[in-house]
């Protein structure tokens, strides 16, 4: 499928656009997904289990509580297994950690960073290396299709779309792949308020915004919303609004994304002094290093 193609067809309705991304924002899934399918898979194929302790405090930092908090699966591994070289704990416990040299390589060549592009990479190369990642992902994805439903959204999530359906075309940017996605805006049936849904197999979220806007709507009538710093990179990518929804807080700024945000972004009152605001909370709730270096 031509998912550029897809983007870029995508009918104008309304005057405004609102991205939203997806897990640890609509839905409070972040946790279970990284603690029950991400990180056991991790210790288990990448051979971390004389030091699982650390490698999970390792994983949860990178993907949970930190600015690369949401960040695309595969950078998460290479952010991770960065890390783990730095700490002496693997070593000491006899772990010889990885060097990822062909996925390096492969994230640089690749923007579409998903398992249908990584598995043609494994059958025209036949390395071993990206195999194992792939065997990973794979893996990851059927224990979150088994263990991750009957999640709702946020409260004050409903009211948000209900909200915007009416003046503003929706669709969601995620790094989560789209057979996932599909299934949870489904399962909850909020997957009508949406034009389209993007997931990783679509490219970057900064991908995302750009064909899905670019010369359809005014920069200040684009919004995006999420939890992580990937999502506010991709808004300033494209030059457009965002609005975040802060890790552990996340009833506190639906409604106040419900009760003021909505209206100040229709309005074109969201930019300034508002939004500056705004992102001098996002900036504060999640740190850059870890505690232990």
């Amino acid at each position: 499928m031509d998912y550029i193609a897809q983007m870029q067809n995508l009918p104008k309705k309304h005057e405004f656009f609102i991205g939203f991304d997806s897990d640890g924002c609509i839905f409070d899934t972040m946790e279970i997904k990284q603690k029950e399918c991400f990180c056991p898979n991790f210790v288990k194929h990448f051979g971390m289990q004389a030091a699982s302790k650390y490698a999970r405090e390792v994983w949860e930092f990178v993907n949970l509580y930190s600015k690369t908090r949401g960040c695309n699966r595969f950078l998460a591994v290479q952010r991770a297994i960065e890390l783990i070289r730095e700490r002496k704990e693997f070593a000491a416990r006899g772990i010889t950690v990885p060097v990822l040299s062909e996925l390096d390589a492969w994230i640089k060549e690749e923007s579409k960073l998903g398992n249908p592009t990584l598995k043609a990479k494994v059958a025209a190369t036949g390395s071993k290396e990206l195999g194992m990642i792939l065997d990973w992902s794979l893996e990851v994805n059927e224990d979150i299709a088994e263990m991750v439903h009957g999640i709702p959204p946020f409260p004050g999530v409903k009211e948000v779309l209900a909200k915007g359906y009416p003046k503003a075309d929706m669709i969601v940017v995620s790094q989560t792949p789209l057979e996932a996605l599909t299934r949870e805006w489904e399962e909850n049936k909020i997957d009508h308020y949406l034009g389209m849904i993007c997931g990783q197999e679509h490219g970057t979220k900064t991908e995302h915004l750009k064909y899905v806007t670019s010369g359809k709507y005014s920069p200040e009538k684009v919004l995006m919303i999420g939890d992580a710093p990937g999502d506010l990179k991709a808004a300033q990518k494209n030059g457009v609004l965002f609005f975040p929804i802060i890790p552990g807080h996340e009833e506190l700024y639906w409604a106040k994304l419900n009760e003021e945000g909505l209206d100040r972004f229709f309005a074109g009152v969201f930019a300034g002094k508002y939004q500056d605001g705004l992102m001098e909370e996002f900036d504060k709730s999640l740190p850059e290093n870890p505690h232990w270096k």
